[in-house]
């Protein structure tokens, strides 16, 4: 399970390197999204005996919503060129964004999870361990192949975002 949410964690930072990010904050998205990754399937799995239902549709659906905007601006300053501010990977908001789409699916699992995981702690902790590694991946294999197509790594990055948040949603 948590080689799955650290795959979607890797796919969708390999759009967000593809826009460029500094080495520096290839560590610090892929460990806030290693918390993310801890921290939103403990909030399912305490919450899930109340809103389960309501939590999970809810959760997808800000989940895709949040990865529509986040790939539609990026197309949209990628087109536009100089004229439009992209979202700052960088910064808290742009940071705690990313990182609470790419862990939406988290807060969903974390509602089952009582059911199956005989050990919640060592769970959640690879939860957030292969989210991190995978994110960090993605986001390195992103910056290289983002530097190899150049000014369109940026479209390219959104398109996936878009995508992806688009399947969360259908």
């Amino acid at each position: 399970m948590a080689a799955a949410l650290g795959m979607d964690a890797f796919s969708l930072s390999l759009g967000v390197g593809m826009r460029g990010v500094r080495l520096m904050n290839v560590a610090k998205i892929s460990s806030t999204i290693a918390v993310f990754h801890v921290f939103m399937p403990l909030v399912g799995f305490f919450t899930g005996k109340y809103v389960s239902t309501l939590l999970g549709d809810v959760a997808v659906m800000v989940g895709g919503g949040l990865l529509i905007a986040l790939g539609g601006h990026m197309i949209y300053s990628s087109v536009r060129g100089d004229n439009v501010q992209s979202i700052d990977h960088g910064s808290l908001v742009g940071l705690v964004a990313f990182a609470m789409s790419v862990s939406v699916d988290s807060l969903s699992v974390g509602v089952t999870l009582g059911m199956f995981a005989s050990d919640l702690i060592l769970t959640v902790i690879m939860f957030g361990l292969f989210g991190g590694l995978m994110s960090a991946t993605g986001l390195l294999i992103g910056r290289g192949v983002g530097r190899m197509i150049g000014e369109y790594g940026e479209a390219l990055g959104g398109a996936i975002l878009l995508a992806f948040g688009i399947l969360f949603l259908i």
